[in-house]
């Protein structure tokens, strides 16, 4: 019994090597543990270059709508005592990929799969984060019961609008943090010479901080007014930004209105060249008109939303690949390391 033990776990180490040879070269501290990945429909293109980051393949699942957009899963792998991360945004549209990543849940979980860890690089439902009126929901809220009640086991996602939205879920939550990107980013294109980092509103001072910090440069901040929901009116400019380099960090840009008026206000107020960095890019509406004609040089986001043709063919948005991260943050969960030590 002891010999073949000791043979079972020198094959797996060998199939380990075999089949995993990319997540070897990037941890080579020792052996992975095995998992499923398993994608939705709203990002495939990211869930396969997570894949390929890991050295795994997707497992083969069908997801489709009947007639009356029902939406069916059903999985076509043994997923029993498994692992398991499934990958979806909740994006436009934003019901139908919540739907999908819900069901997949409860298919995975009536599959007996031993864990299930939803990776939603955008959280859709973010922003509804607290009462904003009498009688209005908290949607975010909602949704993280949802997930619950659907059997995920714990949630990986990418910036939430709020830090309190953590607090909605009774499962764990790991919240990763798109700034180590952004900042080797922002020093390998635009430099650090006369540059500032500016929060759009006092909402995101502290993110706009903790950059400005990691990079040693100055901060600014855009004193705004909200008019209604997906309008503002810039109000003042808080910090010196005339003859520096400014770049705007906000989580989500979904109408432009913010960051476009941000742009106008610093340029007015003597920047030399103004660009953004988001997280997440809606772009709903009109939002790519409004960059493209605005003082903004780029706009810079990361794919957790797919990019539709049109945001492609916008030639100031620039998307920056979750991929490496992603599956730096699934390893992690898997092989039960620290998540904080990515941004130390």
């Amino acid at each position: 019994m002891v010999r073949h033990n000791l043979y079972v776990f020198i094959f797996v180490k060998k199939l380990t090597r075999c089949h995993w040879g990319n997540m070897i070269e990037l941890y080579p501290e020792g052996p992975v543990i095995l998992m499923k990945l398993l994608t939705c429909n709203s990002n495939i293109p990211l869930a396969q270059a997570i894949a390929h980051q890991l050295g795994v393949p997707l497992t083969h699942a069908t997801i489709k709508h009947f007639s009356d957009m029902e939406i069916f899963v059903e999985i076509h792998e043994n997923v029993r005592g498994e692992d398991i991360f499934v990958i979806q945004s909740t994006g436009c549209p934003a019901n139908d990929n919540l739907m999908e990543l819900l069901i997949t849940i409860d298919a995975l979980k009536r599959g007996s799969a031993k864990r299930i860890t939803a990776v939603i690089p955008y959280f859709g439902y973010a922003r509804q984060d607290r009462k904003s009126g009498p009688r209005t929901p908290i949607s975010a809220k909602l949704v993280a019961n949802l997930l619950t009640v659907a059997g995920a086991n714990r949630v990986l996602t990418f910036d939430f609008h709020s830090g309190q939205i953590q607090g909605f879920f009774d499962i764990p939550t790991d919240n990763l943090l798109v700034r180590p990107i952004f900042l080797q980013d922002i020093q390998s294109r635009y430099g650090l010479e006369a540059c500032t980092i500016v929060s759009p509103d006092v909402g995101g001072v502290v993110r706009a901080r903790e950059m400005a910090s990691r990079l040693k440069v100055d901060l600014a901040i855009i004193d705004k007014r909200r008019l209604q929901p997906g309008h503002s009116e810039v109000m003042n400019v808080i910090g010196d930004i005339k003859g520096r380099r400014c770049i705007v960090v906000d989580d989500i840009v979904d109408s432009a209105g913010t960051i476009c008026h941000a742009a106008k206000a610093l340029m007015d107020g003597g920047a030399t060249s103004v660009c953004g960095y988001a997280s997440h890019g809606v772009f709903s509406s009109n939002a790519l008109e409004k960059i493209e004609a605005s003082p903004l040089t780029e706009m810079v986001v990361t794919d957790s939303i797919l990019a539709t043709p049109i945001v492609k063919a916008c030639k100031k948005v620039r998307q920056i690949s979750l991929a490496e991260l992603t599956a730096k943050g699934i390893d992690s969960i898997a092989n039960e390391r620290s998540i904080s030590s990515l941004f130390d």
